[in-house]
């Protein structure tokens, strides 16, 4: 048996830079993954360049039941904290857009960066090492792995969520969280394409058409790219509101959300009034797009000069208030994130200790805090980390 201060179980981003903060506050410290690699997701977001965190970070940009949670954190370790850290290892990065940042020449400067951060506090990490199980014995944890029994004085599940179940994503934080009695809100995808109704699959020909939309719900909008896919409608506007969709629901979409089509008409018909209808339609939107619409007869083409008032109002509606019923998601598989998790009203706040169990944390995506697109879910792994390592070094 293995003594040591504290087990990680999981060397994703927050298990990892949790770990460095210990390691390098003099705490042995032990990561145990079940993967060939650490930092495989890392690896694979933001297309290979990590969208490692954003310029402007609010509690206002997670989601959880408990809404207050992620202030704590957020506060303690920010988005200038962590962007601070990448300067010091001359890291280049860029924003692309609404505030994300981009590691410049890819992903692995950020698990290189962790490794390093790991390598100062010298944390022994083991990989391929799946864990078998976990109890509470005394005042300690036993972690039995197939090969090895560690004993530590605080356990650490930094295991996230089920998407990108390729890279090896597990329920195995919800059943330890289950098996010391804390609820697990139930999980579903995040952050996640929609897909098409039967009705609706004449749409899949516009695949790898992109066009700048408003997406929106009785609840919440989204300004950005919509994506049309062979499977349904995907791109950031389409993920952004997939946080907020329930199955059967409306997503009212803007197909032009700059201009005012009745505007547009109305110059037109003074202007120029022998313009076909598919002309003028043709000049703000995709063409294919618009062709599609007149092959499936949502549309008829005519000379702008004889729409009538119910024709020119039904375009209207049509344009800048699409309503598209998503068939559902495409589900883990291509998810960002997970929503739901570890019910936060039974973990500190201040530490992501659970309030009934001494010395038992869980930190990252595994926690019911889901961030928007954009940096947000990366931030939230450095930030619960860093608090839980400050819980750990204080305890």
């Amino acid at each position: 048996m293995k003594k040591t201060d504290v087990v990680i179980i999981g060397a994703g981003a927050a298990g990892l830079f949790c770990a460095a903060q210990l390691g390098q506050a003099r705490k042995n410290v032990v990561v145990l993954d079940s993967g060939k690699k650490i930092g495989r997701k890392i690896l694979m977001s933001g297309g290979g360049f990590c969208n490692f965190t954003n310029l402007d970070v609010t509690p206002q940009h997670y989601l959880s039941q408990n809404c207050h949670f992620v202030k704590s954190a957020l506060a303690r370790y920010t988005n200038w904290d962590f962007i601070g850290l990448v300067a010091q290892y001359g890291i280049t990065y860029h924003e692309k857009e609404l505030g994300q940042l981009f590691c410049d020449k890819g992903a692995e400067q950020i698990v290189q960066m962790l490794q390093s951060e790991c390598d100062k506090g010298k944390v022994d990490i083991q990989l391929r090492q799946a864990v078998v199980s976990v109890e509470k014995v005394a005042n300690h944890f036993e972690i039995q792995t197939a090969s090895e029994t560690y004993q530590a004085q605080h356990l650490v599940i930094a295991t996230g969520g089920l998407s990108m179940p390729a890279l090896g994503a597990s329920p195995f934080g919800y059943k330890v969280a289950e098996q010391f009695g804390i609820p697990v809100i139930a999980p579903r995808a995040s952050l996640v394409p929609f897909t098409w109704k039967e009705s609706d699959k004449p749409f899949a020909t516009l695949s790898g058409i992109a066009l700048p939309v408003t997406a929106s719900n009785d609840r919440i909008s989204f300004s950005n790219q919509m994506l049309f896919t062979h499977r349904g409608l995907s791109g950031p506007a389409m993920l952004q509101i997939s946080n907020y969709w329930q199955m059967g629901e409306a997503v009212d979409i803007d197909l032009l959300p700059a201009e005012n089509i009745l505007n547009i008409f109305q110059e037109l018909r003074q202007s120029s009034p022998k313009l076909q209808l598919k002309t003028v339609l043709s000049r703000y939107l995709p063409k294919k797009l618009v062709e599609l619409w007149f092959e499936q007869h949502l549309l008829k083409d005519q000379v702008i000069a004889q729409l009538s008032k119910a024709e020119l109002q039904h375009l209207d509606q049509f344009i800048h208030h699409w309503q598209f019923i998503p068939n559902g998601t495409e589900g883990y598989r291509t998810a960002e994130v997970t929503m739901g998790g570890v019910n936060t009203d039974h973990i500190s706040s201040k530490t992501m200790e659970v309030k009934s169990i001494s010395g038992l944390y869980f930190i990252g995506e595994v926690l019911d805090v889901t961030g928007w697109l954009g940096g947000y879910n990366f931030q939230w792994a450095w930030s619960s980390a860093y608090a839980c390592a400050e819980g750990i070094i204080q305890h």
